[in-house]
């Protein structure tokens, strides 16, 4: 699988780099990650009922606290209380939790940028019991230590992308270290990439889906360019808590993020099979909200 642009500029054989050196790089694989948030960054409690939630690309800006908060926003409006850990220095995460009004449905904020001198470090990355979800927001300029360590007990790994250029380069570097370094196998179906802040009928947008048409990877959702995510992004709520009739062109792109999400235990138990990344029927659907946005 070559992965070129319009004017030929080559990507990258990932493929035959990818089953060359598939085990190589795991033999030498060792140690803990000492990166941005410390040794032990993304502590997962053994649970078998948890589906770890990775929202990744190194790039800057590429909208992984867009997407992250706006999943947990959706799991929460569902039940039970899912957990949104941020790894990001900035905090952006963090600060749309403190702006979330006490009436929302709870989301249980994980700052694990910070260090607190008062507790051990698996106490201040806890995850409650009775989440099912835990949705970790990965900071930018990741070391490939701490990408082996971000998505080591991941579930589901959602890589957001930007029809631009830059942004195409960057995630295509993005996907090539997590199928090189943090050795994702494709047949483990827990890697998909998302449109993010699309223009259809743009020659950014083709360049975009033509180059994601190439991954091999599943496309499960192209959002388009909405304030809708800006106004819920001020007020600390997910897209799928305002008005129905503000929500109608973006909340169905949002709910089959949440579709593929549902179906881990699925993709789980079908990796390494051939075939597509089936999902299965039977997965809940966003409600939409019945309140009204205040302002």
């Amino acid at each position: 699988m070559n992965w070129r642009s319009d004017d030929g500029k080559h990507f990258g054989d990932i493929d035959k780099r990818y089953r060359a050196g598939h085990g190589d790089l795991r033999r030498r694989a060792s140690g803990q990650s000492q990166g941005l948030c410390g040794a032990g960054m993304l502590i997962t409690p053994n649970r078998s009922n948890l589906n770890v939630i990775v929202v990744l690309n190194p790039k800057g800006g590429c909208g992984k606290t867009t997407l992250a908060t706006n999943i947990a926003a959706a799991y929460a409006q569902r039940g039970p209380v899912p957990a949104v850990m941020d790894c990001d220095p900035q905090g952006s995460t963090m600060r749309w939790l403190e702006k979330r009004a006490a009436s929302r449905p709870p989301i249980h904020g994980i700052a694990a940028f910070k260090r607190s001198m008062g507790a051990t470090r698996s106490w201040q990355l806890r995850v409650p019991p009775d989440s099912t979800s835990l949705i970790v927001d990965s900071p930018a300029s990741l070391t490939h230590d701490d990408l082996r360590e971000m998505t080591r007990d991941a579930t589901s790994i959602l890589v957001p992308v930007l029809p631009s250029s830059i942004d195409i380069h960057a995630a295509s570097r993005c996907i090539a270290d997590l199928l090189l370094v943090a050795k994702i196998d494709r047949r483990d179906r827990k890697l998909a990439v998302v449109a993010n802040r699309t223009r259809q009928n743009t020659k950014s947008f083709q360049k975009l889906m033509r180059f994601l048409d190439s991954l091999g990877i599943p496309i499960i959702s192209i959002l388009r360019d909405s304030q809708n995510f800006v106004h819920a992004a001020e007020e600390g709520i997910g897209i799928c808590e305002l008005p129905p009739y503000r929500i109608r062109q973006d909340i169905d792109e949002l709910n089959k993020i949440m579709t593929w999400l549902d179906s881990w235990p699925h993709r789980r138990e079908h990796r390494g099979m051939p075939g597509d990344y089936d999902r299965p029927s039977n997965v809940t659907p966003i409600k939409r909200n019945r309140f009204s946005f205040v302002s």
